[in-house]
């Protein structure tokens, strides 16, 4: 049988069906500074173009050979459409994320847009899908913050915490809108094509959240946000997940994907072989502090805990080290010639 294509082995591995080898791919944004500097411009101007949004991700595909692709790499677009801003860094030279200046303080203040997925940015994230999706060469990876993460961005946390108890109503009422808005965005990258989508409801680890709470305040909307979705979906949680493995994987996901701090071998075996496994070297000692000759061990630690893929726990920070990102990219091609659990060989 030919060698797969990186899209078509993406594809085959989220139905679970034979692959010629571990694609090493994300669900969370892998542009790097050799594809910045490659195309000639600064990572500030990356985040409202189109054409540099798409190209960039291609970019660093085609350097180091991942089989995917993914956008946007900030988590303001959605935040900025409903009216918080975005402070986009644009005379800055290095790498700086645009971040929200400013959020809701109080429940009575929430009003969003019923039009924010034609404002500010949200068209530029769907053009840019377009071009990946059109192109056809990489598989297309789409994400949305999942709705307690994306609440933290547009309302001030402390409050949403303290209001659990005194105020669950509203709580409830600023979730459910908070739902609605993940699934809304979730649908349309679905519906432009892309390939596989991950819900990042990455800040509400057990860090911060007991296994008691985040049955009460994160497992009955993601739930209904899987439920609302095509697939492939993908479930992603960073931080402390060892105590609510069983509760994310009772929520219709596909995959999970987890970061470093997560215990891979014991997290196989709570959800058995059926269940596509992704994760879990952290991204940025492994790709930026590291030396070279340390990525191997790292990467085949997580091949040899269980995982279908070798994910990063995060997003890649860009000012990688190129032969880091090739080590990783050499061990996967090495050892993901076996099988894994959930996904079988050709």
């Amino acid at each position: 049988m030919p060698e797969m294509t990186p899209r078509e082995r993406v594809k085959r591995f989220f139905k679970r069906e034979p692959i010629d080898t571990m694609p090493v791919f994300s669900g969370m944004g892998m542009v790097t500074i050799q594809a910045i500097d490659k195309m000639g411009i600064r990572f500030a101007e990356v985040h409202g173009s189109p054409d540099y949004l798409a190209d960039s991700a291609s970019t660093s595909s085609d350097i180091y050979g991942f089989d995917s692709v993914v956008v946007p790499y900030d988590m303001c677009t959605i935040p900025e459409a409903m009216g918080r801003g975005c402070t986009v860094y644009a005379d800055a030279e290095g790498i700086l994320y645009p971040t929200v200046p400013s959020k809701w303080d109080n429940y009575e203040s929430i009003e969003i847009d019923p039009d924010y997925a034609a404002k500010a940015r949200m068209p530029v994230v769907e053009d840019a899908f377009k071009k990946l999706i059109a192109d056809g060469k990489y598989a297309v990876g789409s994400w949305v913050l999942g709705p307690f993460t994306l609440g933290g961005q547009v309302f001030e946390l402390d409050v949403l915490l303290k209001g659990i108890k005194k105020e669950k109503e509203k709580v409830e009422g600023f979730m459910e809108k908070m739902t609605d808005v993940v699934i809304d965005v979730a649908k349309r990258y679905q519906a432009l094509g892309t390939d596989y989508i991950t819900i990042r409801e990455m800040g509400s680890g057990t860090d911060l959240l007991s296994p008691r709470m985040w049955k009460q305040l994160i497992q009955p909307y993601l739930r209904k946000i899987f439920a609302e979705l095509e697939s492939p979906k993908i479930l992603h949680i960073c931080g402390g997940t060892d105590l609510i493995v069983d509760l994310m994987n009772d929520c219709g996901a596909d995959a999970l994907s987890f970061d470093q701090k997560n215990t891979l071998a014991e997290t196989r075996k709570k959800i058995g072989d059926e269940v596509i496994l992704l994760g879990n070297f952290d991204p940025y000692g492994t790709f930026c502090t590291m030396d070279a000759s340390e990525v191997e061990g790292v990467i085949k630690g997580c091949i040899d805990a269980g995982v279908d893929a070798v994910w990063p726990g995060c997003d890649l920070w860009p000012e990688v080290k190129k032969e880091n990102v090739e080590m990783w990219v050499k061990t996967v091609r090495k050892y993901g010639i076996r099988p894994t659990p959930a996904v079988g060989r050709v």
